[in-house]
């Protein structure tokens, strides 16, 4: 991908040993018709190319984790987050509609993170979860692309990851808004691929952890 920025930006922070996925917000919220945060026509795409990812990380033995937004009845712990953004209340516990259920069913195995401002990082355990597992690569999927997704890529580089952001595995509302921020996180703070250059780097993962066979 091309800088709009120049020459001085979009260097690569490269894949590490040790990739989890991050499924950002995944939700019926933003897939489904009515949702509060519906992406119009753009989430077939996202959920197709994201369970392929899933099935790529799985087959490494790839850390999954899912990420969700919930508050209090009251939205007592949501801080300025819902005052500036008021949908946020779908989110609320006990709200109607269960926009806030998950549009793609995690395995068994897989972690789910609740947090309630849009970094997945912001006020949660996810750091300390990747480090305890020793992982350096955080491959980022979900939405929304100018949000949540963003603002999980730029706080994983900020705490010493490598961010890795999946063309196809994420989306906005329009084009524009998944194109233009796609563009600013691949000059500043993550590499942006696709689908198929993250699944062959999740496919080297499954021959470097899958052991060679015993001699007899």
């Amino acid at each position: 991908m091309t800088s709009p920025h120049g020459s001085n930006f979009a260097g690569r922070v490269g894949w590490g040993s040790s990739p989890a996925v991050v499924v950002v917000d995944l939700v019926r919220a933003y897939t489904e018709p009515g949702g509060p945060f519906f992406l119009g026509g753009h989430e077939d795409r996202v959920l197709a190319a994201t369970a392929e990812l899933l099935a790529s990380a799985r087959a490494a033995a790839v850390p999954v984790i899912w990420t969700v937004v919930r508050y209090a009845p009251d939205l007592s712990d949501g801080g300025f987050f819902t005052a500036k953004v008021p949908a946020l209340a779908c989110f609320a516990e006990g709200a109607d509609g269960g926009w806030g259920e998950l549009a793609l069913a995690p395995a068994a195995d897989d972690a789910l993170l609740v947090k309630q401002h849009a970094s997945a990082f912001a006020g949660t355990s996810l750091a300390g979860t990747l480090r305890a597992r020793g992982v350096d690569t955080v491959v980022v999927a979900g939405v929304s692309t100018s949000g949540c997704v963003r603002a999980t890529a730029t706080d994983a580089l900020a705490e010493g990851f490598r961010p890795v952001v999946v063309t196809e595995a994420c989306g906005d509302r329009s084009d524009a808004l998944h194109e233009n921020n796609l563009a600013d996180l691949d000059a500043k703070y993550a590499d942006v691929v696709g689908l198929a250059a993250a699944q062959e780097h999740l496919g080297g993962q499954t021959r470097r952890t899958r052991r060679p066979p015993s001699d007899r």
